[in-house]
């Protein structure tokens, strides 16, 4: 699939979605946005800058929920502006998707939204490409008839297909605990997408904190290894340059100065397990 002017999917390069879970300031995400576009230039990956303007979806009242969607619109803008890279940030209601898709290159939905009829339709009628979340609660071929939801909006828009892709970010498993099962990374290929493997909410503890969620950090970088080696086109890497003092998912953010090493042990890996299939060892 053609996503933001590169090829993607399996066996390619894959792209990286990075950034701060949420807008928390202007020089933030500046701060954010120019490491990736050196680590962009360094590595040749298509890197999609991602920071939420707004998480509607917060374990408490009291959590930080963003600047809100006119001030960070203005910041996403700057970001492009000043960078080069492509942004991408949520929407949460269908009223959202058209005012966001003028500035964005690339929408997302919130993986608790999947099911959400309206807001889906409006993504896939945006024009915009789209990174559709699995909800937590969901089995990875469920994903199919929300792919179609989009695709029919688009055509009833009278517009081309969307560039869509699908991310996977775990499953519910018991209170308060994810599980990946990285069997959903090929079953997803199924919705006829690439497939984007969402590393850093996958290791999160929902709401495991009483009125925040934990994360297990740890586990981000053997999970996103493992997801390249089963054959994924796009990685999700939230990134902060202070993870303990992050406002929003500080506990599953990969700190900013690791994030080039990952993506280089990423790299390789892919490039092993590319080779494997192209060998016909991936098969045995």
């Amino acid at each position: 699939m053609n996503l933001l002017g590169r090829e993607v999917g399996i066996g390619l390069p894959p792209f990286l979605i990075c950034g701060p879970c949420v807008i928390e300031s202007e020089a933030l995400c500046l701060e954010v946005a120019e490491a990736l576009r050196r680590l962009a230039g360094q590595t040749g990956l298509l890197v999609v800058f991602k920071a939420s303007f707004d998480k509607a979806n917060r374990s408490s009242g009291s959590g930080y929920r963003g600047i809100g969607m006119e001030a960070g619109l203005r910041v996403l803008e700057k970001v492009r502006a000043e960078t080069g890279l492509p942004v991408l940030t949520d929407v949460h209601e269908a009223s959202q998707v058209a005012p966001v898709a003028q500035v964005v290159d690339m929408l997302q939905t919130p993986a608790f939204l999947a099911r959400q009829t309206d807001l889906i339709a409006a993504v896939g009628a945006s024009g915009r490409p789209a990174n559709i979340k699995k909800a937590q609660f969901m089995a990875p071929l469920d994903m199919v008839p929300v792919v179609e939801k989009a695709r029919a909006a688009a055509r009833a828009a009278g517009l081309a297909e969307p560039a869509i892709a699908v991310c996977e970010r775990g499953t519910s498993f018991g209170y308060n605990n994810l599980v990946v099962d990285m069997r959903a990374l090929v079953e997803m290929r199924r919705t006829g997408c690439p497939v984007v493997f969402d590393a850093t909410h996958s290791v999160q503890l929902p709401g495991a904190n009483g009125t925040s969620s934990g994360g297990r950090r740890e586990f981000v970088a053997p999970l996103a290894r493992a997801a390249v080696a089963v054959g994924v086109a796009g990685l999700f890497l939230e990134t902060h340059p202070d993870p303990a003092q992050a406002l929003s998912d500080g506990p599953n953010a990969v700190p900013l100065a690791e994030l080039p090493a990952l993506v280089d042990d990423l790299r390789r890996i892919a490039d092993c397990a590319h080779g494997a299939a192209q060998s016909g060892l991936a098969s045995r």
